[in-house]
């Protein structure tokens, strides 16, 4: 029990954190569509209480098909009551994610003089990402939007490299969580311990902040990921997510 009662305040951080810049309740479960690529803004979650889903899936689909959009249910496992009513159907099973998380205490707060932190993403920041990601300007743009639709403390982290940025990544403190997004290395400086530093300095930013905790999610077939995430100290897993994504719109 406990540990669903600290998965539901992981989900709800992440939500937080990750805001979409349109979204609605329907019937008991968050609905986003903020446009662009990412799954997690243009999808159906499931809330701490949500009751039945069929309701919902219903107006779901209406309204993604009202906006022109493919309908696309997240699915965690601490609420999966959506599985059997997509199961079968014209939907696909995507991006099974891990959620992780770690404690703070043995983290320094001495800053890492290597890793700029800033309350803002600056213009290279904002560059790398958009390069990274291969995000043309509507994705831009809606990255941008949920920048600014934080509500939260947050920090975003750049470590430096020879010409440049070899890192980024961005942390939000909602009460005493901090959850890590938008890790980014540059395929060539990949390997070479810039992520590692990015990520570090957040931990560090975050305790001086007094988050006892900090967590993540990352798809579970990203093995380098995972495997950067575990020498960070991100080796318990909560709870898993996937995707259930319909056809797109004719």
């Amino acid at each position: 029990m406990a540990d669903l009662e600290q998965a539901w305040r992981v989900e709800e951080a992440c939500l937080n954190a990750w805001p979409s810049p349109r979204e609605l309740l329907v019937h008991g479960y968050l609905l986003r569509a903020a446009g662009g690529r990412s799954k997690r803004q243009n999808s159906v979650n499931p809330m701490r209480g949500s009751g039945a889903p069929g309701p919902a899936v219903e107006a779901a689909r209406a309204i993604y098909g009202r906006l022109g959009q493919r309908p696309i249910f997240r699915v965690p496992a601490i609420a999966p009551q959506m599985e059997p009513l997509l199961a079968g159907g014209d939907y696909t099973v995507v991006d099974e994610t891990c959620t992780l998380i770690r404690a703070l205490d043995d983290v320094p707060t001495a800053p890492d003089p290597t890793v700029a932190v800033a309350a803002a993403p600056g213009p290279d920041w904002l560059a790398l990402r958009d390069a990274v990601n291969r995000a043309d300007a509507a994705a831009a743009q809606v990255f941008r939007d949920t920048v600014n639709a934080l509500a939260l403390p947050r920090a975003f982290a750049a470590a430096a490299a020879e010409g440049g940025i070899g890192a980024i990544a961005f942390g939000v403190l909602d009460r005493e969580l901090m959850v890590i997004e938008a890790v980014a290395t540059p395929e060539p400086l990949r390997g070479r311990g810039h992520a590692r530093r990015a990520v570090g300095a957040l931990l560090r930013w975050g305790r001086a902040e007094g988050a006892r905790a900090a967590c993540l999610q990352v798809v579970a077939a990203n093995t380098p990921a995972r495997a950067l995430y575990r020498t960070l100290g991100f080796e318990h897993e909560l709870y898993r997510y996937h995707y259930q994504v319909g056809p797109e719109p004719s």
